[in-house]
């Protein structure tokens, strides 16, 4: 349905009420009021005429919902038109003495339209919800159905032929989903539906390469296992998607979450700091249940074999004096009770400040510990040693080495799933939590899943679909490496107070910083195919990004101009990448290309004096870096040419480094042989630079 529409409607119709209740017997009237509210009231009459189109429409293609639908749409058309009869009031001198009803004789018809306006468009759009539940329920049976097929296929030929199929119903299904998201206003729904729909998306490319190697190896019991495990996984998430469209629960399962400690202690603040308004309001009992709950939870920081000493010996010095601090406050608030005291005494105001600020500095010291914990192990795990170790023996056919690095990986895991459990004590909101318990769960099964593909791939070195799928599920341990990276920016920026606010780089073009260089965009509709190709370039989006944000992290100076654009373009990118996902900022396909023409616009501007001296150092690369090609390829004999080629070589240590410099001044000399005779020639120069 048009939004615009229903929002100017529901506008309208409180406020009308709201004007109408507050409205004086004989108020002065203008001829620019008159006509003010009769544009407003034709406004209105439009507004319900496009959304009871789309209602028709919505009725013709649903026959068991067609007479409730329009009923519900007949009786929004009559209150637009009542509402604009009863405002055509702008070509009457006197509206209350020529006999007409209008809004100023007849407050009670207006009202009543109103209510009845909101009435029936609230019942257009729960009819409108029911529907669109209905047809994600029935992709999802058309994907679980095609998911059986695909299980029980033999031949790679009836694969291709059901996968190919099984493709289509999972893109309808993804944009489903996606628009259902964005329709959500529980944060914490939209945050499950994002995980959900997150391990749809990557669980798709492994489903295809296990089953391909299941079909490949079919007496292979790792390839069976790594295929089913798949399988369920995506049977979760799917029924997972269902509980929170149809907002229930598999009986049995129980509907308490996991409490964090952070929610805790502000449970905890806010009953100490309701003693300040009344005395008698809860027992001593309670608050020192409630604190011994907190210092439980902070066990799982204590107990943990990855908590650094200091941070253990710190957090156990709070808890104690936390209990002191209750200690204390119980004995002066008994006092103030005994007293019988109305208003709070100077000793209990003081013991209140002290227990806030002692639960303050234990929650700074788990976030502490929970961050700098986590900051470290990805730090530690960005190479994938591991992961790289065991694509390497599972080609070689080394049994015991994959043994052996199997068994890193499950520490890995191991250190990787206890993080997420402290970090979602401290993820500050229930969002961030769920985000925590998705990537908790992702590490538990990737890790047996890259196991039981390193196992196919030794007992099977020569085949090329078992290392593809070994690869996959390595692909998808890194993106939830980087997912974690992104994660703990986000607590950090809850924790700070930055929850909310849009750095200049995640919000769309501004008014007078982008827009003026912005051509207008007609909206476009992609077909299947090109959104295809987008969600394809948006995944290739997101591993760049996470290059960079890996490169800026190493950057002592963040505040150094280059990583600020380097961050500032980064995370313009990811935005485009979860807009193909549909999530994020971006809400339309011209949201998208303003994006796009906000991250052209974004480059490292080169002040104008320092143009010649930066194009005179790339002459002098260029030459150098072509003469480094030659020699690294030239085949040498004698002591002095060996040494001059290793000297060359060990100037650029590394072949990425080499790789790069390369493929960036080939680019720059390219640019610059194409805008020969162009009078922005610099200007192009600089602007490859920067890509």
């Amino acid at each position: 349905c048009n939004v615009s529409s229903i929002e100017y409607i529901n506008t309208f119709a409180c406020q009308i009420i709201t004007i109408l209740i507050n409205h004086k017997d004989k108020p002065k009237r203008s001829d620019k009021t008159l006509q003010a509210i009769q544009r407003v009231g034709q406004a209105v009459n439009l507004a319900v005429g496009r959304f009871v189109t789309v209602g028709e429409a919505i009725a013709n293609e649903n026959r068991e919902l067609k007479e409730e639908m329009s009923i519900a749409c007949i009786e929004a058309k009559r209150a637009g038109e009542i509402i604009a009869q009863l405002t055509d009031v702008a070509n009457l001198d006197h509206p209350e003495s020529d006999g007409r009803i209008t809004i100023f004789t007849d407050k009670t018809g207006v009202v009543k339209a109103a209510r009845l306006l909101l009435s029936s468009v609230t019942k257009v759009l729960v009819l409108a919800d029911r529907i669109v539940i209905k047809q994600i329920i029935a992709s999802r049976n058309k994907v679980l159905a095609t998911m059986e097929q695909l299980e029980k296929v033999s031949s790679f030929q009836e694969f291709v032929q059901i996968f190919s199929q099984f493709g289509n119903e999972m893109v309808e299904f993804a944009h489903l989903t996606g628009d259902r998201q964005n329709d959500l206003k529980d944060e914490k729904k939209k945050a499950r539906m994002a995980a959900a729909r997150a391990v749809l998306e990557k669980c798709t490319m492994m489903l295809l390469t296990a089953s391909k190697t299941c079909l490949r190896h079919p007496d292979c019991e790792s390839a069976r296992l790594n295929k089913e495990g798949v399988f369920h996984r995506m049977r979760s998430a799917l029924e997972q998607v269902i509980e929170i469209v149809t907002d229930s629960r598999p009986s049995g399962e129980n509907a308490m979450a996991p409490i964090s400690i952070y929610s805790s202690i502000k449970e905890f603040k806010n009953k100490v700091e309701g003693l300040r308004e009344n005395l008698y309001f809860l027992s001593k009992e309670n608050l020192s249940t409630m604190l011994e709950l907190i210092l439980e939870h902070t066990e799982d920081f204590t107990d943990s074999a990855y908590t650094s000493h200091e941070h253990r010996e710190r957090i156990l010095e709070l808890s104690k004096q936390a209990k002191m601090e209750l200690e204390q406050l119980v004995s002066v608030w008994m006092q103030a009770q005994s007293q019988k005291t109305k208003d709070v005494t100077e000793d209990l105001e003081v013991a209140i400040l002290k227990t806030c600020q002692c639960m303050n500095e234990l929650k700074r010291e788990l976030h502490h510990a929970a961050t700098s914990l986590t900051a470290d192990l990805l730090r530690y795990h960005a190479d994938h040693v591991v992961l790289k170790a065991l694509k390497m023996t599972g080609v070689e056919g080394n049994l015991e080495a994959v043994a052996e690095y199997s068994c890193k990986l499950s520490e890995q895991k191991e250190q990787l799933v206890e993080t997420c459990r402290l970090l979602r004590h401290v993820s500050g909101t229930e969002p961030l939590e769920i985000t925590c318990i998705h990537a908790e769960d992702t590490f538990q099964v990737t890790g047996p899943q890259i196991i039981s593909a390193a196992e196919t791939l030794t007992l099977h070195p020569s085949s090329k679909i078992a290392k593809e799928n070994l690869d996959v599920f390595c692909e998808a341990w890194e993106s939830q490496l980087s997912d974690m990276s992104l994660l703990l920016r986000e607590i950090h920026d809850v924790f700070e107070g930055r929850r909310g606010e849009k750095r200049a780089y995640l919000s769309l073009p501004r008014p007078g910083k982008h827009n003026a260089n912005l051509k207008a965009l007609k909206p476009v509709k992609l077909d299947t195919e090109e959104q295809a190709k987008l969600g394809k370039l948006g995944l290739e989006l997101n591993l760049l990004t996470s290059d960079v944000e890996s490169e800026t992290e190493k950057w002592e100076d963040q505040e150094n101009e280059i990583v600020r654009h380097g961050q500032s373009i980064s995370s313009m990118a990811h935005s485009i990448y979860l807009f193909t996902r549909g999530e994020g900022l971006l809400k339309a396909t011209q949201d998208l290309f303003h994006q796009v023409e906000v991250i052209y616009t974004e480059k490292i501007m080169i002040k104008d004096d320092d143009k010649p001296l930066l194009l005179l150092e790339i002459d002098k690369l260029i030459p150098v870096c072509q003469q480094l090609q030659i020699t690294a390829k030239t085949t040498v004999q004698g002591k002095n040419a060996t040494f001059t080629k290793v000297r060359f070589k060990t100037f650029f240590r590394t072949d990425d480094l080499k790789t790069n410099t390369l493929k960036g001044t080939k680019q720059v000399q390219k640019e610059r042989w194409e805008s020969t005779g162009n009078t922005d020639r610099q200007s192009q120069v600089n602007i490859k630079i920067v890509k």
